[in-house]
């Protein structure tokens, strides 16, 4: 088991001096090599599940572990990619994918040999020494996941990481992505707004409720080519199950 949340409940205070539930008895697995996708509707905490995984956030209640391990703090387990992919500007590409194996005290040439590998396996070999302001947008995200994927977390968390990129970019970035996470075996949760990314890059999705969020359906992904979601977006199937999902939200939206 690479991941597991054992009914879990996260409080927050509010200004009122109250407490806010942002989730409530969420209790799911994830299994090695998995890719889970988690969907719900905006503030039913999404991003307080990621954090939780990386240990930003204790549990109020319950328990979170990663590889059969209680996390009680930031651990180097996991690796966690943003919305912005928050590269260094005053650092070239290689420098910036060195970043974190620099603060984990690895010497400089096994830093670098890493840094390159994982730059070539994301299609940046050659732009190792360009600054992020000499990238596109797509080509500073695929530096930002070789960053996450050289210190070699045992899980991969995405925020969105596509979503402030135009449609074509985002596409043949999902498909980018999902080759060299897939290559690479890394257990991966993803959040997104987007019901067809979900089903074009998982194996199984997850769907909250509205706030405090919990865990209303789990759907598995009976389809080929999830390290290839372009060729996985023309299937018929992937319309049914993006409607499937919707179809969870809509009754949740009644039910309030």
């Amino acid at each position: 088991m690479a991941l597991e949340f054992r009914h879990v409940i996260k409080r927050f205070p509010s200004k009122t001096g109250d407490t806010l539930t942002a989730v409530n008895d969420v209790d799911f697995r994830v299994e090695q090599g998995e890719f889970v996708s988690v969907v719900g509707p905006s503030g039913c905490g999404k991003s307080t599940i990621l954090s939780m995984t990386a240990g930003l956030y204790q549990p109020t209640e319950g328990e979170v572990l990663v590889s059969g391990e209680k996390v009680d703090g930031p651990n180097a387990h996991v690796g966690f990619m943003l919305q912005k992919d928050l590269l260094l500007p005053w650092r070239d590409i290689v420098s910036n994918v060195e970043f974190g194996l620099e603060s984990r005290g690895l010497k400089r040439d096994e830093r670098r040999a890493r840094a390159m590998k994982v730059l070539e396996a994301c299609h940046l070999g050659g732009f190792e020494h360009h600054y992020p302001y000499q990238l596109s947008g797509g080509m500073r995200q695929r530096a930002a996941l070789a960053r996450t994927l050289a210190i070699d977390p045992e899980i991969i968390l995405l925020d969105e990481p596509f979503s402030a990129l135009d449609a074509q970019t985002k596409l043949l970035l999902q498909n980018s992505f999902s080759k060299v996470i897939a290559e690479q075996k890394k257990t991966t949760l993803l959040i997104t707004h987007d019901l067809s990314e979900a089903v074009l890059m998982s194996d199984r999705i997850l769907v909250l409720s509205e706030r405090p969020g919990t865990v209303i359906a789990e759907i598995n992904v009976d389809l080929p080519h999830r390290d290839e979601p372009l060729k996985r977006r023309a299937l018929p199937e992937v319309s049914e199950y993006a409607a499937q999902i919707f179809a969870h939200l809509k009754l949740e939206e009644k039910a309030f």
